[in-house]
């Protein structure tokens, strides 16, 4: 792999930025029957919780027009099992893994960012923030700039210095930038742009919602620009913090939207469903992206369309024009 694809994150330096979606690569096992996952730039886990939990009834999954709709309530073994089980897997096959955490209140967050202090590998840690504040009549943390900076605060101050933080956002809010500067000001490294967004389906046969849990977070290429959007105004805002695009990626010229409008780094999710590979398939796909581009690193390509038009970054090479024939 060359050099064109590194990229940095805070602290955080990534020899590719593809990298898996938080809980769609199961435990990671799933996945290395299919490649080897420190190809990746990073593993993100599925969001681990206090206690285990089995999710929300089923159905909890439903099929929509360039959508998937998921309700799956994070059904999880809990820390305990994650810490003796899951994590050692991943670190002992040097797979750069990002620890997604999430809770019920701000002392939960708090208690899973002490758990993960001391273990010594972790890649960074993602803030899922999109979860009912049970201490807040059910209020959604990513949804107020308060409750979202006191989750980051609280993690922040746990996690060992030099690990990086990453805010993962709820797009269905007013103004997703006044969530990220919050989140910033609070103490995140960086930010994950977007999470799902909150949707429904009726079935037609039976006249009931299609999921037992009645509305259900959409991903897949339906949020896509939605994603690009919320990526781009957060870019906008603060041009030095980190983003991770997540949303609707499928190729590399979608990883490239991502990072023309100001990602360094981005997740795949709804397509390893059904493509479990699709991450490097991105990748290769990124790579011939730029180089058709003539861009030379990534890093070149972050947030180019926020430059003004005819704006050449130092690493495009233009073509030399053809010498005539003597």
């Amino acid at each position: 792999m060359s050099d064109r694809v590194r990229t940095s994150l805070g602290p955080l330096e990534l020899p590719n930025p593809v990298m898996t979606a938080s809980g769609c690569g199961g435990t990671g096992r799933e996945l290395a029957q299919f490649f080897d996952l420190t190809r990746l730039g990073a593993f993100v886990t599925a969001s681990v919780m206090p206690q285990a939990r089995a999710g929300r009834p089923t159905p909890r999954v439903t099929e929509t027009p360039s959508g998937l709709l998921t309700a799956m309530g994070l059904p999880g073994p809990g820390i305990e099992t994650f810490l003796e089980r899951d994590l050692p897997w991943l670190l002992e096959r040097d797979v750069r893994t990002i620890v997604s955490v999430a809770g019920g209140s701000v002392e939960e967050y708090a208690d899973l960012g002490r758990r993960l202090r001391n273990v010594p590998g972790i890649a960074g840690i993602e803030v899922n923030i999109a979860c009912p504040n049970v201490e807040d009549r059910g209020r959604v943390f990513a949804w107020h700039p308060a409750a979202a900076a006191s989750v980051v605060r609280a993690v922040r101050d746990q996690v060992r210095p030099g690990v990086p933080v990453f805010a993962k956002l709820a797009p269905d809010v007013t103004d997703i930038v006044t969530i990220a500067l919050a989140c910033v000001d609070a103490g995140a490294d960086g930010l994950t742009l977007i999470n799902t967004i909150e949707g429904m389906a009726i079935d037609p046969q039976t006249l009931r919602p299609a999921l037992a849990g009645v509305s259900g977070g959409l991903s897949g290429p339906a949020v896509r620009p939605v994603a690009v959007r919320c990526v781009y105004q957060v870019h906008a805002a603060l041009p030095t913090t980190p983003i991770i695009g997540v949303g609707g990626i499928a190729t590399g010229l979608d990883a490239l939207e991502f990072i023309l409008a100001g990602a360094s780094a981005v997740a795949v999710g709804t397509a390893v469903f059904h493509d479990p590979s699709a991450g490097l398939r991105v990748l290769r796909e990124l790579e011939e992206a730029l180089a058709a581009r003539r861009i030379g690193r990534l890093a070149d390509a972050v947030g180019l369309a926020h430059k003004p038009a005819g704006y050449v970054p130092p690493q495009v090479r233009p073509e030399e024009p053809e010498k005539e024939m003597l």
